[in-house]
C-alpha cells in the first residue's frame, strides 16, 4: 500500500484534470475488479463482489484530486498570473516549483524580493495577485508554448521516506485513501463492494454528488487525510490529532456529523484488535463525507483519515504506522458488515 501511496503522490490531479490519477486507477482496479465505470464528471466508480452479498449495500470513498494552482492569464512579459486551485496556504508557496500539462512545464512561484519591501509587508504573507510564475519565457508568445489560460499546475513534491518511519510527498491528501481502496480491491472481500475515486473534492466536493447518487450506498466509509497540528507553536487543546497515534475515528468536522452506530464500531473495532485511533479534537473542515451523507435519502456515513501535517502544501507529512493502521481497520470494517 505504501509503493501504490508514492506512485500516486508522484502523479499530478490538481482538481478538474485528474486524468492521470484516473488512468492509473483504471488500469489498478480493471484487473482485479468486476466492473469499471467512469461517470461524466470523471468519477471512477469500481464494483467487486466479496464472499457474501450484505443486507445493506456498501460504498467506500476517496478523491483523487489534490490542491494546486490555476493560470489565469499571462503577462507580456512571460510570466503567469494565477489563482490557488482549492484552499493552498499563500504562505508556503513562494519559492516552490510546479508543472503544467502532459509535458510537465515547469514554473517557479515568486513575489516581489524581500530587498524592496518595506514595513509591514516584510511581516505578512504576499497575496495571491502579488505572485506570478516564471516558466523561464521571454514573453507572451513563448510563455503560451508551454501554458495555456486555464492549464492546472501541480507542486512539484519529492516523495521521500525519512527519520522514524515518516514519508513526506505532496497530495497525501488523499492519494492515501485512493491507496488503501486499490489495496482492497485487490484483496479478498468478505461482502460486495462499491469503490468510489471522486474528482473535485478540494473545490467543494463535486464529484462526490453524483458518484454517491450514482452509486446509492446506504452505508458509506469515507478514507481521508486530516490535518494535524502537532507542532510546539499549537496549544495540547488545539492540535487536532498527531502522527504516531494511530487512525483517526472522526465523530464531527465542519460537514458531516458522522453516523454514531457507524462510529461506534469502528471504535469498537479498534479496541478489540489493538489498533491505535483517536478523534479530532477540534470541529473543522470537511470532506465527501458532506455530499454523501446528504445523497438521495440520505447514507448511514463514517469516517477514518490518517492525520497529516502541513496538510493542502507541497510537503504534507504522514507516519508510515499510522496508515498502516487505517488500511487494518478498513478491512476490520468490511469484515464487520
Amino acid at each position: 500500500m505504501i509503493d501504490t501511496l508514492k506512485t500516486l503522490c508522484a502523479l499530478n490531479g490538481v482538481s478538474g484534470n485528474e486524468a492521470e490519477v484516473r488512468e492509473y486507477i483504471v488500469a489498478r482496479a480493471g484487473k482485479a475488479s468486476d466492473d469499471v465505470a467512469i461517470d461524466n464528471m470523471g468519477n471512477v466508480i469500481v464494483s467487486k463482489r466479496g464472499k457474501k452479498t450484505p443486507e445493506k449495500k456498501i460504498m467506500l470513498c476517496a478523491h483523487m484530486d489534490e490542491v494546486g494552482v490555476v493560470c489565469t492569464s499571462i503577462t507580456d512579459e512571460g510570466y503567469l498570473k494565477f489563482a490557488m486551485s482549492g484552499s493552498v496556504d499563500r504562505r508556503v508557496v513562494v519559492g516552490k516549483t510546479v508543472e503544467f500539462g502532459k509535458n510537465r512545464a515547469l514554473g517557479l512561484i515568486g513575489c516581489k524580493a524581500i530587498h524592496l519591501s518595506k514595513g509591514k509587508d516584510i511581516e505578512k504573507a504576499p497575496d495571491v495577485e502579488d505572485m506570478y510564475i516564471d516558466v523561464g519565457a521571454g514573453n507572451r508568445e513563448e510563455a503560451e508554448k508551454l501554458v495555456a489560460v486555464g492549464d492546472t499546475g501541480a507542486f512539484d513534491g519529492s516523495v521521500v521516506e525519512f527519520g522514524d518511519g515518516f514519508i513526506k510527498a505532496k497530495a497525501i491528501d488523499d492519494r492515501f485513501g485512493c491507496a488503501v481502496l486499490l489495496d482492497l480491491i485487490e484483496s479478498e472481500l468478505p461482502v460486495d463492494c462499491t469503490f468510489s475515486f471522486n474528482v473535485q473534492e478540494e473545490v467543494g466536493l463535486r464529484g462526490a454528488y453524483t458518484s454517491a447518487y450514482r452509486s446509492a450506498p446506504d452505508i458509506a466509509l469515507v478514507v481521508e487525510a486530516t490535518t494535524a497540528a502537532d507542532i510546539p507553536s499549537v496549544p495540547e487543546s488545539k492540535k487536532i490529532c498527531k502522527l504516531g497515534c494511530g487512525a483517526v475515528i472522526p465523530f464531527m468536522d465542519g460537514g458531516t456529523i458522522y453516523d454514531r452506530e457507524l462510529v461506534g464500531i469502528l471504535n469498537g473495532l479498534a479496541d478489540k484488535n489493538g489498533i491505535l485511533r483517536q478523534t479530532k479534537n477540534v470541529i473543522a473542515g470537511a470532506t465527501d463525507a458532506a455530499a454523501v451523507q446528504r445523497s438521495r435519502a440520505g447514507v448511514k456515513t463514517a469516517g477514518i483519515a490518517a492525520p497529516v501535517r502541513n496538510l493542502h502544501s507541497p510537503s504534507c507529512v504522514a507516519k508510515i504506522s499510522d496508515l498502516e493502521e487505517v488500511l487494518k481497520l478498513a478491512r476490520l470494517f468490511l469484515a464487520a458488515q
